[in-house]
């Protein structure tokens, strides 16, 4: 009955640069949905990282995605297309019970990119 609707935006350009979600770190509470949305075609929006027992995602190309997350944890999540300049996104939702295994998983991620080295390490500092 509590639960909220947060909305991130895919987008070419934003306040964080190219190739980015806007926002790009969202702490959420189990329940609640956040529905990435097509703002600019091209994109889309897929984890690559949940926490143990909570269900991935995988968004079409330029369409919405809805996810509701029932689990605490880190989940982190990319553009397919676009991972490699650094399209990433952190969601924590409740307590963030994978907090190790998430900053092995974005350092993992940041060796492999091109553009925007450090954007995940960054994100990951809110995670608390």
């Amino acid at each position: 009955a509590f639960a909220k609707d947060f909305t991130v935006k895919m987008l070419n350009a934003g306040a964080g640069g190219n190739f980015v979600f806007e926002p790009d770190y969202l702490h959420v509470q189990p329940g609640d949905t956040v529905t990435f949305k097509a703002t600019d075609q091209g994109h889309d929006s897929q984890s690559f990282l949940v926490p143990a027992g909570a269900k991935a995602w995988k968004g079409e190309l330029s369409k919405d995605v809805k996810v509701t997350f029932t689990k605490d944890g880190v989940y982190l999540y990319e553009c397919s297309p676009h991972h490699m300049f650094g399209m990433l996104g952190v969601i924590q939702v409740g307590k963030a019970t994978n907090k190790a295994a998430a900053e092995k998983a974005a350092a993992d991620m940041e060796a492999k990119q091109m553009i925007y080295k450090g954007r995940l390490t960054g994100l990951m500092k809110e995670v608390k």
